[in-house]
């Protein structure tokens, strides 16, 4: 690591849990990211200024207007421009030592066998729950960590799966298919720095995953109220039963 990026990131490695050793496992960290969003918005740009080493952003939208109250890594010149593209110029201009794939359709089987042996965790920015099971069902698969969110109103949470540890619940022992109505913000609306909060806790327990410190929110999902400003944390348990991971 030269000079300059020992200057770039010396206040991380710094810090006695990170140091040195910290700093390299992000540089040789590829991390795939589901939706450029209100939620893969911060957490795309906190992960390439931190010195992850590669990002594959996945998002099939282009950059609308009303997105812009919240979709903080796109801007006004982005409109009608593809979300990926706009993530990527964004996140290179942040950080040009940080490698952006860009993929902008939704990813299928094929696609999720071809990227996710190469890639050390999963970040799950999307809006619905098909497609949150889906990127579900391919990490248990691929037992790779997910690092799942989920903001709407005022209210978000946070949690992180680890496939690969025999105990570790998935996304099917949290929810259910037949008991969740899908919601998004197009439709009951979202204030804009509760993507910001979620989003940045999503960051963080990617890095700590990344690198392997820490305690991370493994078996812990950590709620939100942004409206009394609560915090709550609600354990929960691999289900034996889950039609995913119970075997």
């Amino acid at each position: 690591m030269d000079d300059q990026l020992l200057l770039r990131y010396s206040r991380q490695i710094l810090m006695p849990e990170i140091d040195i050793d910290g700093q390299n496992r992000l540089r040789e960290a590829r991390v795939l990211l589901i939706g450029l969003g209100g939620l893969g918005s911060p957490i795309a740009m906190y992960l390439a200024a931190a010195g992850v080493g590669k990002l594959v952003l996945v998002d099939h939208d282009v950059v609308e207007l009303s997105n812009l109250q919240r979709q903080i890594v796109h801007s006004t010149a982005d409109l009608e421009r593809p979300k990926v593209e706009s993530a990527r110029d964004h996140l290179l201009a942040l950080n040009p030592h940080c490698a952006v794939e860009v993929i902008d359709h939704r990813l299928d089987e094929a696609d999720f066998d071809r990227l996710l042996p190469d890639v050390d965790a999963v970040v799950d920015a999307t809006d619905n729950f098909e497609t949150r099971f889906s990127i579900n069902h391919h990490c248990v698969v691929h037992r790779k960590p997910l690092i799942s969110g989920a903001a709407i109103r005022f209210e978000g949470q946070v949690t992180v799966f680890h496939p690969a540890d025999d105990d570790s619940p998935c996304y099917r022992c949290l929810y259910s298919s037949d008991s969740t109505v899908a919601q998004s913000c197009s439709q009951t609306g979202v204030i804009a720095p509760l993507l910001g909060i979620i989003g940045s806790v999503q960051a963080l327990e990617t890095l700590k995953v990344l690198m392997g410190i820490g305690q991370d929110l493994k078996g812990r999902l950590l709620l939100l109220d942004g409206f009394s400003m609560e915090w709550q944390t609600m354990r929960f348990n691999k289900n034996p039963k889950c039609p995913e991971c119970g075997g």
